[in-house]
């Protein structure tokens, strides 16, 4: 069986690097980033399904506006002025990215791992965060964060603490408001 299973995962591999050259062959430089994604950097397979894999990528002012992402590792990947409005990334990882100046507004970023990313001038309205890890993530000059919800987030106490100095609104998708989301006091 594990043996079966690795033959798929090469073929995937394989199949996907194929999909990936003849994508960008086709495609300008605006569209490369998105057949970067849809052919995968790597893949893997994961419970029956393919999870595109980015790591260290530089995909610098990509479009991905009301993508479905869901899972798709961006891990060590450079994402500077990315437009991710409105894109589904649940469970997305972007471990160690760089993501400053990216908007994610409205997007759907439940359990999301920010671990160690840096979120400078990033814009978060609307977005739902909850459950999302971000300890070690940078936040310089993180400001855009109207109604966004942190619920159950797992962050350090100082980044709680700054963040609550500029949190307002609710959360048009869940109802929450940011300040209790974030358990501000």
């Amino acid at each position: 069986l594990r043996r079966k299973v690795a033959e798929v995962a090469s073929a995937v591999v394989v199949a996907s690097g194929v999909a990936t050259m003849a994508a960008a062959v086709e495609t300008s430089s605006e569209q490369l980033g998105a057949a970067k994604i849809k052919g995968g950097g790597a893949s893997t397979l994961q419970s029956g399904r393919v999870i595109a894999i980015t790591r260290g990528v530089n995909l610098d002012n990509t479009d991905w506006e009301k993508q479905n992402l869901k899972g798709v590792a961006f891990q060590q990947s450079v994402l500077r002025g990315c437009n991710f409005k409105l894109a589904n990334l649940f469970s997305a990882s972007f471990f160690d990215a760089d993501l400053s100046g990216s908007t994610f507004q409205g997007a759907n970023m439940q359990q999301v791992n920010l671990e160690m990313a840096d979120l400078s001038n990033v814009d978060l309205t609307g977005a739902d965060l909850t459950q999302a890890y971000m300890a070690g993530a940078v936040i310089k000059n993180l400001e855009k964060i109207d109604d966004t919800d942190w619920s159950d987030v797992d962050m350090r106490k100082d980044q709680r603490n700054y963040l609550c100095t500029i949190a307002r609104g609710k959360n048009p998708k869940t109802g929450v408001e940011t300040r209790d989301s974030l358990m501000c006091p």
